[in-house]
């Protein structure tokens, strides 16, 4: 791929918001009765809740402002009614919360009225429930860590199965393939009691108590990260056989097909617990989502072995064998990964406002910028590729030679893992803020 014809990808990432729509965000509440604010004449026995989308009863909480939780009942797909306490000061006020079905972000609110007298009003410095600074930043880390290990395991695979069949008994290749799944395991362990303490707006140590995990798993997204975990044992059986059985196993069309359905499950697994399903076409977005992942993954794990197995080596014969084998599928999956991000960009962003103001289009926005230095990078490695890589074998692999491609592609890796840090980010932000 050309630095022109990346630019022009890399426009078109942002021209679909432009004409597009507006999409969907996390579930909101569209009205209460008694409304936010009222004053009433008499005290009401019941509050009702509707929101912008379908609810699962489970996920919806509402708690006085002592911190007790009232019993909640259904009342359509979309709204629910909350029993209400006997107030004797005059006024009411409680706090909700709600997870969203799909993706299991979190939203809350507060809603005060008062009776007779305005005495709601003493109690407007109690705040709605907040997400725990600390556990943000918890599960924007793990998903990064799993973002990452995902990107080393798959992209290491296909880079060992398609490129390098003889790295799979190289000690560095091996050591990467491992530390890649070990961290996938732990991210995912990680991220669902994180979720737990997020869903119920508790803290770090609720992350670590079994109830937050058992509440989890009897959710969708918990479901998710169950499947997302049995996939990573399959995972281990893959590794498995390819560590046993070296190159002879990574030439296999049998460890080939049960490390591709692997894979695949791996990336849509993960994938669905972004943000792709949100918006009017939600199987195009799930299709485009698993596209972009597995364009990144083939990306960053091909970098990845490149710098850490392949390069130190210096061995004129894999550097002719697998720098130019590499450099094509490269291009192959910059190119899925802009094409597919046209797609999420018009599902999940949707609209040129969406985009310049919301922190979620404040976040694309950056990712486009840092993933235009990435490709400005790439394109010097291409250029070494075309204009270098012949001297460079006939000097078998000499240092001096192969040492500026070294620097290029690990820049080049540095900035994806920014590129992957804005991604993790991405997915705790709401599109629609």
């Amino acid at each position: 791929m050309t630095l022109r014809r990346a630019a022009v990808l890399l426009l078109l990432l942002l021209a679909p918001v432009l004409l597009a729509t507006p999409a969907a965000a996390h579930t909101e509440l569209v009205r209460s009765t008694p409304a936010d604010g009222a004053e009433l004449k008499r005290a009401p026995e019941r509050l009702t809740l509707v929101f912008d989308e379908p609810v699962a009863l489970d996920d919806v909480r509402v708690v006085t402002v002592d911190g007790n939780r009232l019993p909640v009942s259904r009342l359509g797909k979309d709204s629910v009614r909350v029993a209400l306490p006997r107030s004797g000061d005059g006024g009411t006020a409680v706090t909700w919360s709600v997870v969203d079905e799909e993706d299991g972000h979190a939203s809350s609110g507060r809603i005060s009225f008062g009776v007779a007298v305005p005495a709601a009003q003493d109690r407007g410095d109690e705040a709605a429930p907040a997400l725990s600074p600390s556990v943000r930043k918890g599960l924007v880390a793990a998903r990064w860590t799993g973002y990452l290990s995902l990107a080393l395991f798959v992209g290491g695979l296909a880079f060992v199965a398609l490129l390098w069949p003889r790295g799979a008994g190289v000690p560095r290749a091996r050591a990467l393939l491992a530390l890649a799944w070990t961290g996938g395991v732990l991210s995912t362990v990680a991220s669902i009691g994180l979720e737990g303490a997020y869903v119920s707006f508790g803290g770090l140590r609720d992350a670590l108590r079994p109830s937050s995990y058992a509440d989890v798993l009897t959710t969708g997204p918990g479901i998710t990260l169950a499947a997302r975990g049995l996939l990573w044992v399959l995972a281990a059986v893959v590794l498995g056989a390819l560590l046993q059985g070296g190159a002879r196993t990574s030439r296999s069309p049998g460890w080939r097909v049960g490390a591709l359905a692997v894979s695949v499950g791996l990336l849509r697994a993960t994938g669905m617990s972004g943000h792709n399903s949100e918006g009017g076409e939600p199987t195009w977005g799930a299709l485009a989502d698993l596209l972009h992942l597995l364009g990144a993954a083939l990306w960053i794990g091909g970098l990845a072995m490149l710098t850490v197995a392949v390069l130190p080596r210096r061995r004129a014969g894999e550097l002719a064998e697998v720098v130019p084998g590499y450099s094509r599928l490269a291009a192959v999956a910059v190119t899925a990964i802009v094409g597919a991000g046209l797609v999420l960009a018009w599902q999940v962003v949707g609209s040129y406002d969406g985009l310049l103001h919301t922190s979620y289009g404040h976040l694309l926005l950056v990712k486009a910028a840092v993933l235009a230095a990435v490709l400005l990078i790439a394109q010097s490695s291409r250029r070494w590729v075309r204009t270098r890589l012949d001297l460079a074998v006939l000097l078998r692999g000499d240092a001096a030679t192969v040492r500026p491609f070294g620097y290029s592609v690990a820049a080049e890796t540095g900035l994806v893992l920014v590129v992957l840090a804005v991604t993790s980010l991405l997915v705790t932000a709401n599109p629609g803020r």
